[in-house]
């Protein structure tokens, strides 16, 4: 053996005569708190699953029956995005940028129901081919009704207004006689509103003025004014008459009496109103009036149509 083998040999021994080996007590004891620690940690590995597995089991509970799960996701490959449907194209265009869209411009326009501003000739009814005088008609301003002992129904909300005088005669009257008749016909156009008033203010007037005394060809007069029955013409209408004595002037001593019916017919916001004078000395024809009546109301619904 060679002299370095021995040296190392002796080195050696004498590093394992220095290290003192544990007492069998001391390794038994180290070896119990190592078994000890391994058996605690796997308690508390095991309180912690079952504590996980027990809200998991709560969660799918909550849930419901209706709930599915959530599919698991997977890294093979990008998950495809659910299609959003485009959102419909806007009817406005969008605005220039750094611009705020402008309100549309404030027309002019009157509102649809303030109706209209002027009467056409058209608005005005046409007599019959029978009952056409031939003297034809003119438009003048002056009274729309008789007098009222002072009453002026109708006076207030006026748009605008037009009157015309025109003479008639009956279907029976020959050629070449003169008018049995002659209407003061009038158009009123009112505000939204005001139309109803003036026929409710025209009832009123008549009722408080059943008799009115005045002078009618230099002659003092008394006449009495009542309301009649009335309907069928226009949205609604008022129809009254005014009875007096004849004048010498107005005709044969057997004429005692003449009677002028005056019928007011309103139609939407106009009121049109067809006052009969007579003709030297004549009452008013009741049929005539009736079927003038009702081709006024026709003239004035032509117009608004």
């Amino acid at each position: 053996m060679s002299r370095e083998v021995d040296r190392l040999y002796r080195a050696l021994a004498r590093d394992t005569d220095e290290r003192v080996l544990p007492a069998p007590d001391h390794v038994r004891r180290r070896a119990d708190r190592r078994a000890r620690r391994r058996a605690a940690l796997g308690a508390l590995t095991v309180a912690v699953l079952v504590a996980g597995t027990a809200a998991g089991t709560r969660l799918v509970l909550a849930a419901g029956p209706d709930t599915a799960p959530a599919p698991a996701t997977t890294t093979d490959g990008p998950s495809p995005s659910p299609t959003t449907p485009a959102p419909p194209p806007s009817r406005t265009p969008p605005a220039p940028s750094g611009r705020t869209p402008e309100a549309p411009a404030k027309t002019s326009a009157r509102p649809p129901d303030a109706g209209p501003r002027t009467i056409p000739d058209r608005a005005f009814f046409t007599l019959a081919a029978a009952n056409d005088a031939g003297t034809g008609s003119t438009f003048d301003s002056g009274r729309v009704l008789p007098p009222l002992c002072g009453a002026t129904p109708g006076e207030s909300g006026i748009v605008t207004r037009r009157a015309r005088s025109l003479a008639f005669k009956l279907a029976a009257t020959p050629e070449g006689y003169v008018p049995d008749g002659s209407y003061r016909h009038t158009i009123t156009v009112y505000r939204p509103g005001r139309a109803d008033d003036a026929l409710a203010e025209l009832r009123r007037a008549v009722r408080d003025c059943p008799t009115r005394t005045g002078s009618d060809a230099g002659e003092e007069l008394t006449s009495t004014q009542r309301l009649l029955p009335d309907a069928g013409y226009g949205d609604e209408s008022v129809l009254f008459e005014v009875r007096r004595p004849a004048t010498d002037y107005e005709g044969a001593p057997t004429v005692k009496e003449v009677v002028r019916l005056v019928r007011a017919v309103r139609i939407g916001n106009v009121v049109t109103v067809l006052w009969e004078l007579g003709w030297e000395g004549t009452s008013t024809p009741r049929s005539q009036l009736d079927s003038d009546s009702r081709r006024a109301v026709q003239a004035v619904r032509d117009w608004l149509r």
